[in-house]
């Protein structure tokens, strides 16, 4: 892995491979160190406890939602509402597209 896709971003979409929520997908609200990452995904992992996870036990999405990311970097918070908004969005953009046979290749990207 090189360092690019290693380093999620703020916004970025994650999917958790280690733990209780392993197979879930979560976003990146804060980023700790070279190591750890703080995720939530506006539901059962709230924007105010959210969960701190260790790099190697997510896999970064190629995907990015400017709303989250923006919110964050303007107030430094964001709701839970969008959390969950940007979640469904890219579950019903990327995954379902996935499930029909598409490749990621098309790498829909939103910056």
């Amino acid at each position: 892995m090189n360092d690019t896709e290693s380093r999620p971003e703020l916004g970025q979409v994650v999917q958790i491979l280690q733990g209780r929520e392993a197979g879930q997908y979560a976003i990146v609200i804060n980023i700790i160190d070279d190591r750890f990452v703080l995720l939530a995904d506006g539901e059962k992992r709230k924007y105010d406890r959210p969960k701190r996870k260790n790099l190697n036990h997510i896999i970064p999405m190629r995907y990015i939602s400017p709303e989250v990311q923006n919110s964050l970097l303007e107030t430094g918070r964001v709701t839970n509402g969008k959390l969950r908004f940007a979640i469904s969005k890219f579950v019903n953009e990327v995954v379902t597209d996935l499930k029909k046979g598409d490749q990621l290749d098309g790498e829909r990207r939103c910056n």
